[in-house]
């Protein structure tokens, strides 16, 4: 079709390529004979695709979200790490291609092998074991991990998860409290709600939820000579999953509420969502939240749902995620050898936590 453009142009084929690209050695009158020949024979230019895979770049970022796109923008964590991502690779002239689905998927597995990407961002999961990353290794496709995959080859943007774990424990612990439960995240790439143990428990899938369970167990559970912390898993990072966790751990089978005596004072949630989650929860059963129950998030989200009180949260920088993430497609796009990035998170004390009744 190019060579027909070019005929009725009365420019060679190359001449009529350089003009769509924009090319300034092309005059501008031969330029817009050349557009002109275009419109009239329906010809809306050369495949940009193709053209990029001439040059060796395809302009296309992919970036794992999950098993599904939703969960990814339902978490406000999320749309803000991506969004910054897309600014860091908009400026180097590229787009996002997200890739969603279950890990061994054959639908997402085909989309990683068969797309051509120039580099792959894990933005909100990586486990370790996950088939699409063997998949761009053997690719030689440069691949940046935020908070994992821990993989030779993989690029990280890191977080003290379990540091800061630790703070908010510790902080739970400074205030009287003995009788702790964890509501995680979700533990790995087959979600599932439930109690979270056994082999199950056992096993290092997701690092984010595995380390933050680490660092609370380390201060109010095993790490600490004590019982291990009961704790929930939820198949959604949400807060209708906060809730449903929250009745499980202050509920009996029955769905009454459990005497005082049999309750957690302290419910540390692994994400400000499903934090909400165990509040609305606990408040909808009598509780008054913190002097029943203490609550704590991870994250530093806005949570308008809380109305005027404050969780009490790990506060990382969603934004810089993104940014660094970003950066570091940058730095391998441009053959650099990049050092991992491990960024900051605050504890945040809000109006959620207190010591818990007996102990005043």
């Amino acid at each position: 079709m190019l060579r027909d453009v070019a005929a009725r142009a009365g420019v060679s084929t190359s001449t009529a390529s350089l003009a769509f690209a924009g090319d300034r050695r092309v005059l501008e009158a031969t330029r817009t004979r050349v557009l002109a020949a275009a419109a009239e024979l329906g010809y809306a230019g050369p495949d940009p695709l193709a053209r990029s895979l001439r040059r060796g770049r395809s302009r296309v970022v992919g970036v794992v979200v999950g098993d599904r796109l939703g969960y990814a923008f339902a978490d406000p964590l999320a749309v803000v790490q991506l969004d910054a991502l897309a600014d860091e690779v908009g400026a180097l002239g590229a787009g996002l291609l997200l890739i969603g689905g279950v890990e061994d998927d054959p639908a997402r597995l085909a989309v990683v092998e068969q797309s051509p990407v120039d580099a792959v961002v894990f933005a909100t999961c990586g486990g370790d074991d996950d088939p699409a990353l063997d998949l761009l290794l053997r690719r030689r496709v440069p691949v940046v991990g935020i908070e994992g995959p821990y993989r030779d080859g993989v690029h990280l943007v890191e977080l003290d998860n379990r540091g800061a774990a630790r703070r908010v424990a510790q902080h739970l612990a400074d205030l009287g409290h003995q009788r702790a439960a964890v509501v995680t995240l979700p533990w790995g790439p087959h979600r599932r709600s439930g109690r979270l143990e056994g082999p199950r428990r056992a096993a290092r899938a997701y690092n984010d939820a595995w380390e933050r369970l680490e660092g609370t167990e380390d201060v109010l559970g095993a790490g600490a000579g004590l019982p291990p912390l009961p704790a929930w898993e939820s198949g959604a990072n949400s807060r209708d999953e906060g809730e449903a966790a929250a009745r499980a751990l202050l509920c009996d089978d029955g769905g009454r509420l459990l005497p005082a005596a049999r309750r957690p004072t302290a419910v540390v949630a692994q994400s400000d969502l499903l934090a909400v989650g165990v509040v609305t929860a606990a408040r909808a059963l009598g509780l008054e939240v913190p002097a029943d129950l203490s609550v704590t998030g991870y994250d530093g989200v806005e949570t308008p749902w809380l109305g005027e009180d404050r969780l009490t949260t790990a506060r990382q920088d969603a934004a810089a995620r993104g940014r660094e993430a970003g950066r570091l497609v940058a730095a391998l796009l441009a053959g650099e050898h990049p050092e991992r990035v491990e960024l900051p998170v605050e504890l945040v004390v809000g109006t959620t936590t207190a010591a818990p009744r007996r102990a005043r």
